[in-house]
């Protein structure tokens, strides 16, 4: 009875002592004072626009098409407050879980790592990702890696082969050092060894050689488009390819790598090794393939033939594991007796590794990473953003919480008695065209079909069914990946975001409609912050082009600086971009960074959200169809040379190109007109008094547009815009000066 009695205190102190900590910001209740005072003076705006609408003709629909677009700036402000009224920080307590947990009571996890083309995402990069998802401290028998090509290359199945045979010196290594970050290629960039005297030393070199071969072996490979023929006998697996197979053409592929049942399959410290698996899922012409959110879901349905983990990781191709306890970590969050059992997923935010120092692509986000997706956590909800989330099988598979029952000591299926040939055919069963015909895949089970960014509707219905999910952003990076290193691609992907964005606010699952009387009104707001970025392109060309045009014919659009009325439109502008200066730099970047930060959304906002919004319209008016885009991760040297000096890569001819440079000329145009209408006017006063806050703000887009004219009329490199898109440019904006009298 003792033992008993000493159990039931034990267990009874367990629950007492949380695994997790959450806390509220500080000062929330000095910003949202702060924050009404620029609500206040959205109001007046609205009343000073409302109040001198022009009774005369000449003018009026301009004042009316700025009026509307302050409008609109008003209502997505308010919106975005919701992700700053109550911000959270979670803090997991790893000792108390391995405290409480011993290595054979901890959950097994699978991690699914999602590739697509080896070309433009190259294998040895998805290796790196792979390798550093086996390295995890956390027992080898309870981890999976499965490896997603939705190419069906056997290039990818080459390079997984190699990577797992070098895995068997990585990981060793790895944990002999207890090295960080465990991808190879951002080890060996972050650490060098000039001493090869120590054992970490000759370690260090022998484990380079050998990354070194891998490497040598998979890109020549890849750069001829076929595995060399010796390597064909290495594994049964290359049976699988024939020459007729492409890539939109082919019969479901599962090979099991390394059999985490297998007592042979250990490293060279005679330790067990993670189990790896290959998965190409069946195409065919004429079946939809719902691209990475039908990749996921056969990994799924894989998933639980092979190892069926109650835990989930989703990792993309190029997000390496850059903490080996963060599986530790994050289990904090599920396995908490008091607060655990009703979490779907967490959320890690995505971070990058080849950020430049002033950041001139805005490509690190981290006032979305420290403040605004900590808001959406404040009302118990984190976004779902594709890669580094942690996801409970159950919530991922269409459960809902009233319906789940905790079961902490839930055991992966072992499937013991079957060969792998038996389970690989098993497998792919689940992993073919036809498997998905008359169910509930994409719909109520798994990742949604028909929108773009699957990640963020997938999010919100596991909201909606009653889980709650947290956003996780620890002092360590969890994961880093690479960011786009030219305007063209960094485009092109913020293009695809908002688009498919917006058509989840156009779908049913619009977080107004779909999510009303589930979730809170703040999270529904938190997810239009990021819904809304397409149609905000539209309001802010609005200001763009209007205020030059009007300014070139002296039609003034703001009040007077002797007004009263200036007030509000210039407390309005300073104190909300002199509060996202602060925010900024408390994230420890520059105050040139910053401003870098309000170029690059300029350029969003007039380029890839506008294409984005009319690529939107064109789908609901049923004149296009869902694509998925690639974004390219092969990087040429040039390039990275003009990226690590800040220059910004314009290069190309795309129709965003001969936006971007069509609206920088026109402020140019309106700035310089303005300013010469002025001088000449005999009433100076009273004309610049009356135009200078047209002149502040062209004079505004013309400063951060500078970098467009150094590559429209300065830059003769690569990277410069192309004298074809100057000239359509420089015709555009003519265009729009002479037809500005019969427009305003």
């Amino acid at each position: 009875m003792g033992e008993e009695e000493e159990g039931a205190r034990q267990q009874e102190s367990h629950v007492d002592v949380s695994l997790f900590e959450t806390k509220e910001a500080r000062f929330r209740g000095v910003y949202k004072v702060f924050a009404s005072t620029i609500f206040a003076a959205i109001c007046l705006i609205w009343v000073y626009r409302v109040a001198n609408i022009p009774t005369v003709a000449s003018g009026r629909w301009t004042w009316i098409s700025v009026m509307v677009s302050e409008l609109c700036f008003g209502i997505y402000w308010i919106i975005t407050q919701s992700v700053r009224w109550k911000i959270v920080y979670q803090t997991p307590f790893k000792h108390r879980l391995l405290q409480r947990y011993d290595e054979e009571s901890l959950p097994a996890v699978d991690i699914f790592v999602c590739t697509a083309d080896p070309t433009l995402e190259p294998p040895c990069m998805v290796m790196n990702t792979v390798l550093s998802a086996m390295a995890y401290n956390y027992p080898a028998n309870k981890l999976s890696v499965y490896l997603s090509d939705d190419g069906g290359s056997e290039l990818t199945f080459y390079a997984l082969l190699k990577a797992s045979i070098f895995s068997k010196h990585w990981l060793p290594f790895c944990r002999r050092f207890n090295v960080e970050p465990r991808s190879p290629e951002a080890f060996f960039a972050a650490h060098n060894c000039s001493n090869s005297s120590t054992e970490y030393s000759q370690a260090w070199l022998f484990i380079k050689n050998l990354y070194k071969d891998m490497k040598s072996e998979i890109e020549p490979a890849v750069a001829r488009g076929e595995v060399p023929d010796n390597a064909m006998n290495q594994h049964r697996g290359f049976s699988e390819w024939n020459p007729k197979i492409t890539k939109q053409n082919h019969q479901p592929i599962v090979q099991i790598i390394i059999d985490g049942r297998d007592t042979n399959a250990v490293d060279e410290d005679g330790f067990q090794l993670p189990r790896v698996v290959y998965m190409a899922r069946e195409k065919r012409h004429n079946y939809p393939h719902h691209f990475k959110a039908g990749a996921v879901n056969a990994l799924i349905r894989v998933s639980s033939e092979i190892s069926n983990a109650p835990f989930i990781l989703n990792l993309d191709c190029d997000m390496y594991s850059n903490n080996a306890n963060t599986i530790q970590e994050v289990l904090c969050f599920f396995l908490d007796e008091t607060k655990g059992h009703d979490i779907a997923y967490v959320q890690f935010p995505q971070s990058y590794n080849n950020i430049a120092k002033n950041d001139h692509y805005a490509n690190s986000y981290l006032v979305s990473n420290k403040f605004e997706l900590a808001g959406i956590c404040g009302y118990g909800a984190a976004l779902f953003c594709g890669t580094g989330c942690l996801h409970r099988r159950e919530s991922l598979s269409g459960a809902y919480l009233k319906d789940y029952k905790a079961k902490w000591d839930s055991k992966p299926k072992r499937n013991d008695n079957r060969t792998i040939d038996e389970l690989n055919e098993a497998s792919k069963v689940l992993a073919t065209c036809t498997y998905e015909e008359s169910t509930q895949w994409g719909k109520e089970k798994g990742l949604v079909y028909g929108i773009p960014v699957e990640d963020i509707a997938t999010g919100l219905v596991i909201s909606c069914r009653g889980w709650k999910s947290i956003y996780y952003n620890p002092e360590r990076k969890a994961f880093m990946g690479i960011a786009p290193t030219t305007l063209d691609v960094a485009c092109l992907q913020h293009m695809r975001w908002s688009e498919g964005m917006f058509q989840v606010f156009f779908s049913r699952y619009c977080p107004f409609i779909y999510g009303h009387g589930k979730i809170h009104f703040g999270v529904q707001m938190g997810y239009c912050t990021y819904l809304l970025w397409a149609p905000m392109s539209l309001p802010t060309l609005c200001y763009v082009i209007v205020s030059p045009i009007c300014l070139l014919h002296g039609i003034p659009l703001f009040p007077q600086l002797s007004s009263i009325w200036v007030l509000p439109f210039a407390y309005a502008f300073l104190a909300t971009y002199g509060f996202s200066l602060c925010e900024y730099l408390i994230c420890g970047s520059t105050a040139k960074g910053w401003w870098n930060l309000q170029r690059i959304k300029f350029i969003h906002r007039t380029t890839s959200y506008l294409f984005g919004f009319i690529d939107t319209m064109k789908k609901q008016l049923g004149l296009s169809q869902t694509n998925f885009v690639i974004t390219n991760k092969v990087v040429t040297e040039d390039v990275q040379k003009r990226y690590e000096q800040e220059i910004i890569e314009f290069g190309g001819s795309s129709i965003m190109l001969t936006m971007l440079a069509t609206v920088a000329l026109l402020n140019l145009v309106g700035l310089v007109g303005g300013i010469k209408r002025i001088m000449m006017d005999l009433n100076l006063e009273f004309s610049s008094s009356q135009l200078m806050m047209q002149i502040t703000l062209s004079s505004l887009v013309v400063m951060i547009s500078l970098p467009v004219y150094e590559a429209l009329f300065i830059r003769s490199d690569k990277g410069c815009i192309p004298s074809s898109v100057m000239l359509k440019s420089i015709v555009l904006a003519s265009l729009a000066c002479c037809l500005a009298p019969f427009i305003c």
